[in-house]
C-alpha cells in the first residue's frame, strides 16, 4: 500500500516536476493567445494605418499630441516604427520559445532570434524617444516606468546576444526569457489593469491623472512583477526544494487563470471597440 501511494505521488498531479512543467506550458499557451489578440489589435489600429500612409488614423484612438502630430516628423516616424515593429515582436517572439522549433528548425530559430533582438532594440529606442519628446498618455510616472522598462530591455537583449555569440546557450536562454516578459510589458500593463478592475469592481487607487497609489505602483509593477515571476520560474527549475517547485507550479496556474480572465476583459472592453 505504501509503495502504491509513493508511486502515485511521483507520477500524479502533485509531482513537483510535472506540476511545474504543466503550469509553464499552460502559461505559455494562454500568454501566446493573449499576445496574438493584442498583436492583431496593434496591426489593425496602428500598424496598418502607418503602412498605408494614413497616419492620422492613430488620432481616432490616441489623445491630441500622442498620435499623428503635424510637423513632428521624427516623432511620427518613431511612433510608426514603434507600432510596426511591436507587431513583429508580438507574433514572432513566442516562436523562439517553442522547443521543437529550436531543435528541428535551428536556422529559422537563429534568424528569427536576430530579428527579435533587433526589433526589441528598435521598440525600446523609439519608445524612449516618444516618452522623452511627447510624454506618456497615462502621466509622468507611467512614462518613467516605461522608460525604465525600455532601458532594461536594451540591457537584457545585449546580454542575451553576447551569450549566444559566446555559445553559452543555457545562460542565453535565461536572458532571452527575461527580455521576453519585459518586451511584453505593455500587454501585462493592460491585462493587469483589467484584472485589478475585476477584483475591485472598479478602478481602486486610480485616477485620470495617473497619480493614484495603484497608478504609481503599476507604472513599475506591470513589468517588474512579470520579471519577478519569470525569475522565480528560472530558479524553481534548478531548485532542489520540492515544496518550493510544487508551490510555484500551483501558483503559476493561478496567475495564468488571472491572465486569461484579464485578456478576455481587455479584448472586450479595451480592444474590441476599436476593431469595428
Amino acid at each position: 500500500m505504501s509503495d502504491t501511494l509513493t508511486s502515485t505521488r511521483k507520477t500524479g498531479f502533485l509531482n513537483p516536476n510535472k506540476t511545474l512543467q504543466l503550469s509553464a506550458k499552460v502559461w505559455f499557451v494562454v500568454t501566446t493567445i493573449g499576445f496574438a489578440v493584442f498583436g492583431y489589435y496593434i496591426v489593425k489600429v496602428y500598424s496598418a494605418g502607418a503602412l498605408q500612409g494614413d497616419w492620422t488614423s492613430w488620432n481616432t484612438v490616441l489623445p491630441t499630441g500622442h498620435g499623428f502630430v503635424p510637423g513632428d516628423t521624427w516623432g511620427n516616424v518613431a511612433f510608426a516604427a514603434h507600432m510596426i515593429v511591436a507587431a513583429i515582436l508580438t507574433f514572432g517572439g513566442a516562436l523562439q520559445l517553442v522547443p521543437k522549433i529550436r531543435a528541428k528548425a535551428a536556422p529559422f530559430h537563429r534568424w528569427n532570434g536576430r530579428l527579435f533582438m533587433i526589433s526589441a532594440i528598435i521598440v525600446s529606442l523609439s519608445g524612449l524617444y516618444i516618452n522623452i519628446t511627447r510624454g506618456n498618455v497615462s502621466g509622468f510616472t507611467m512614462g518613467l516606468g516605461n522608460s525604465l522598462n525600455g532601458i532594461l530591455i536594451l540591457v537584457f537583449c545585449i546580454m542575451a546576444w553576447r551569450l549566444a555569440v559566446k555559445g553559452q546557450i543555457a545562460d542565453h536562454r535565461r536572458w532571452v526569457l527575461r527580455a521576453f516578459v519585459l518586451i511584453h510589458g505593455v500587454w501585462f500593463l493592460r491585462v493587469g489593469m483589467i484584472v485589478w478592475f475585476m477584483i475591485n469592481q472598479g478602478p481602486a487607487g486610480m485616477n485620470d491623472a495617473g497619480t493614484g497609489w495603484f497608478d504609481i505602483f503599476w507604472a513599475f509593477g506591470h513589468f517588474l512583477l512579470p520579471l519577478a515571476v519569470m525569475e522565480a520560474y528560472l530558479r524553481s527549475q534548478t531548485s532542489r526544494n520540492k515544496i518550493w517547485r510544487l508551490a510555484f507550479g500551483l501558483g503559476l496556474f493561478v496567475i495564468t487563470l488571472l491572465l486569461a480572465g484579464g485578456t478576455a476583459g481587455a479584448f472586450m472592453f479595451m480592444w474590441l471597440p476599436h476593431l469595428g
